[in-house]
């Protein structure tokens, strides 16, 4: 994996995604000086119906959070306290395998044996009015699990915990609403957050199935940290501009190459008469490691290539189009392409879902893909624990690829929440979502079911195909 996308979510997920915040430059408007928002959040009347007279037109009220219950009809604005917490764990089957690994993934690499891939907790308070037009929000969320072992962000905890199950903070932004420049305001997003590219979230509700599509594994960012705006250019249109450190990046020691990256992209809502979205953003800056390459005695080499990374460019862009057929059917088509010069690569994907509206509680879902890595460098399996995280560090790490190859990957699942379990749980939702995938080379290479040497840690003697059933359960609240 060298530098990952974090790719998106299906539909839904993607209309979802829309609403992300991001922060930019801007300039106050003219007029009174505007009170600064921690003087407002002490101000801020703690009466539901003063905040709704007041609030900005793209602004909720202040709603009762699901942590606290105030007394009387009075909200302070921590009664608006969110608590969530999710649990998953899965297991896919691969019957074929000869090294143990479902080539191709980060997250769902081990075949034949069941995972508790993630328990997320997180508290938040939604952006929410505090007088003149500004509004104030946050969110800190914390993972554990299998996952945390390839979505880690240095300097904040990595490394703390060894082996098959980790944690890492995930989640860590103050949002703001301003009513600067623009008819609706620019949004800001401060501190660590998820990728703003992809289809497919790191959190297990946020894709439509348990496996990743290659573009979402392998060329999206999984968290950045940095300030991102999302400046509101009319109701249907959103400009996103950002700076951040890098993928999976803080700053110091804690960094995999010190010179800034962004985010850049527009965003455009509710066309074909609220059924379309359309998304293009691009992460550009550069990206290889700048440490200095360290190797072992046996040949294995970390990932450092020294200063010149400092001026080798990766450009990432991503075009995406969500529409919704009927109330039951949503077409979702993303196109991302990654060119990294710290490794002499280019990357690009493209992947069609469809997901279908069975009834209330069974959607059925399929995706289709397409994705070729031009030599190689970009699809890669870690071997351990700790080998992304020492990739990532410029240590030592195992790993095995594969030559060039353009990769076809075939998926349909449900996601099915069982009335007989959910009746039972009140807010609680248990979700299910077996599936089944067919992953080929589409030129001859056969990069499947083999691991490599140090020596040629490219496979080759592999499979063309490769085919695994998988199945994950989701208890969230």
């Amino acid at each position: 994996m060298r530098y990952y996308t974090l790719s998106f979510c299906f539909g839904c997920c993607l209309i979802g995604m829309v609403g992300v915040q991001s922060p930019a430059l801007a300039e106050v408007q003219t007029g009174d000086t505007p009170t600064p928002p921690a003087e407002l959040l002490q101000k801020a009347a703690p009466d539901k119906a003063d905040y709704e007279q007041s609030q900005d037109p793209d602004l909720p009220a202040l709603e009762a959070g699901n942590l606290f219950h105030s007394k009387g009809g009075k909200l302070s604005y921590w009664d608006g306290l969110v608590g969530h917490a999710m649990i998953e764990g899965g297991a896919n089957g691969n019957p074929v395998t000869h090294s143990g690994r479902n080539f191709g993934q980060y997250f769902t690499d081990k075949s034949n044996t069941g995972t508790l891939n993630q328990i997320t907790a997180s508290i938040s308070h939604p952006v929410t009015p505090i007088g003149k037009g500004y509004g104030i929000g946050f969110v800190v969320e914390m993972l554990y699990g299998s996952d945390a072992r390839v979505d880690p962000t240095l300097g904040m905890g990595d490394g703390t915990l060894k082996g098959g199950y980790q944690w890492a903070p995930t989640q860590a932004h103050i949002d703001v609403h301003t009513p600067w420049l623009f008819k609706h305001g620019i949004d800001f997003q401060i501190g660590q957050m998820y990728g703003l590219m992809g289809v497919e979230g790191i959190p297990a509700l946020a894709r439509p199935f348990y496996s990743y599509n290659y573009s979402s594994d392998y060329i999206v960012p999984f968290e950045t940290v940095g300030i991102v705006a999302t400046m509101h250019v009319s109701r249907d249109i959103d400009f996103l501009l950002g700076i951040d450190s890098g993928n999976a990046s803080t700053f110091g020691n804690a960094t995999v190459n010190k010179q800034p990256k962004g985010y850049a992209g527009l965003v455009f809502k509710n066309l074909m008469d609220n059924k379309m979205t359309i998304r293009a953003i691009s992460h550009l800056g550069p990206a290889g490691n700048s440490g200095t390459a360290v190797t072992s005695a046996d040949g294995w080499t970390s990932a450092g290539i020294g200063s010149a990374a400092n001026k080798l460019m990766q450009y990432n862009v991503e075009v995406s189009m969500s529409y919704r057929f009927t109330d039951k059917v949503t077409f979702t088509e993303d196109i991302i392409v990654d060119r990294d010069e710290s490794i002499r690569d280019t990357a690009y994907g493209f992947t069609s879902y469809v997901a279908w509206d069975l009834r209330k509680n069974l959607t059925l879902n399929f995706r289709g893909e397409i994705f070729r890595d031009n030599t190689g460098g970009v699809i890669t399996q870690f071997i351990g624990s700790d080998s992304y995280r020492s990739y990532l560090r410029n240590r030592l790490y195992a790993y095995y690829s594969a030559p060039a190859t353009t990769y076809g990957e075939l998926t349909a699942g449900v996601s099915w929440k069982p009335p007989v379990i959910n009746d039972h749980l009140g807010k609680g939702t248990f979700t299910l979502r077996p599936e089944l995938r067919l992953d080929r080379s589409l030129n001859g290479t056969h990069p499947f079911n083999r691991s490599a040497s140090v020596m040629n840690p490219v496979v080759t003697n592999g499979t063309r195909n490769m085919f695994w059933v998988s199945c994950d359960a989701i208890l969230s609240f």
